[in-house]
C-alpha cells in the first residue's frame, strides 16, 4: 500500500510511527502562531555534498512538521575580516540569524574537527549587534557526517560554539558514520538507525523550539546585563572580540 500524499517527500518515514509535533501543548495562552523560523547551515562546499544533503533532509522534515526552514548557501562567503559586513553573502547570513528563531548546523569531520568551511559560518555571526545577540535564546541542533567510522568531535565543537552563542542546544544530535554508504544515487538518504535519529533530532528541535520561543528573553535575561546599557554591553562584547 502507498504510503499517504503528505509523506510522498518522505519516502522512509514510516506513517504508523511518526507524530507530527503539537504546538498546543507546548505553547501558552499567547503563543506566536507562525511558522518556527530554523535556519540550516552546513559545511562543504563540495559537488556532492554529505552535509549538504543532510541539510536537505532536514529541511523536508522540518517541512513536514510545519517550519518555515532555509538552508544557507556557503558560496562565495568570504573568510572572516576578509571583507566587510557590507559584502552580499555576509549581509544575507546575517538577516538569516537575525530572521531564525532556531537552528540545525550540520558539518563533517575533517582532520578530528568541523571544517573551516562551518566555522567561518558561525564566525560571521556576531555575538552582539548594536546591543542585540542574535542568537542569544534561539534554539540550535548540531549534526556531523564523517567519512569513515563515526566519531563526535564536531558535533562536541558544535556544542561549544552554541552555548558561547548563548543557544538553547538540544540533548539529541546526530552522527552519521561512512556518510557516503548512506545515501543513494537518487541523493536521498537511505532508511537506517542513522536516519532515525535526524528524524529525532529533529522532531527535538521542533518541539524545543515551540516551548522556548515566545519566552527566550525570559530565559536569557540577567542580572548582569539588565544593569548595563545597550551600549555598555556592546562595547563590551566588541572589545572581546578584537
Amino acid at each position: 500500500m502507498s504510503a499517504p500524499k503528505e509523506f510522498a517527500d518522505l519516502p522512509n518515514i514510516d506513517p504508523a510511527h511518526i507524530r507530527q509535533v503539537d504546538a498546543q501543548l507546548l505553547g501558552g495562552p499567547e503563543a506566536s502562531e507562525h511558522a518556527p523560523r530554523i535556519l540550516v547551515l552546513y559545511g562543504s562546499l563540495r559537488e556532492r555534498s554529505f552535509s549538504r544533503l543532510t541539510a536537505l533532509e532536514v529541511e523536508r522534515l522540518l517541512r513536514w512538521h510545519g517550519c518555515e526552514p532555509r538552508v544557507f548557501d556557503p558560496r562565495g562567503l568570504p573568510l572572516p575580516d576578509a571583507e566587510g559586513a557590507d559584502h552580499p553573502k555576509v549581509v544575507e547570513l546575517r538577516k538569516l540569524a537575525v530572521w531564525s528563531e532556531g537552528m540545525v548546523w550540520v558539518s563533517p569531520e575533517r582532520h578530528g574537527a568541523m571544517t573551516g568551511i562551518m566555522k567561518s559560518q558561525i564566525d560571521w555571526v556576531p555575538l552582539s549587534m548594536g546591543g542585540m545577540r542574535p542568537t542569544q535564546g534561539k534554539t540550535l541542533a548540531v549534526m556531523q557526517v564523517c567519512g569513515g567510522s563515526q566519531s563526535f568531535n564536531a558535533v562536541n565543537q558544535m556544542r561549544i560554539l552554541g552555548r558561547w552563542m548563548r543557544m538553547i542546544t538540544i540533548p539529541n544530535q546526530s552522527s552519521v558514520p561512512r556518510a557516503f554508504t548512506e545515501f543513494g544515487d537518487d541523493d536521498r538518504m537511505k532508511p537506517s538507525p542513522f536516519y532515525n535519529r535526524i528524524v529525532d533530532v529533529v522532531e527535538e528541535l521542533v518541539k524545543f523550539t515551540y516551548l522556548t520561543r515566545d519566552r527566550s528573553d525570559y530565559l536569557v535575561s540577567r542580572y548582569s546585563e539588565r544593569i548595563e546599557s545597550a551600549e555598555e554591553v556592546s562595547r563590551r562584547v566588541n572589545q572581546r572580540s578584537i
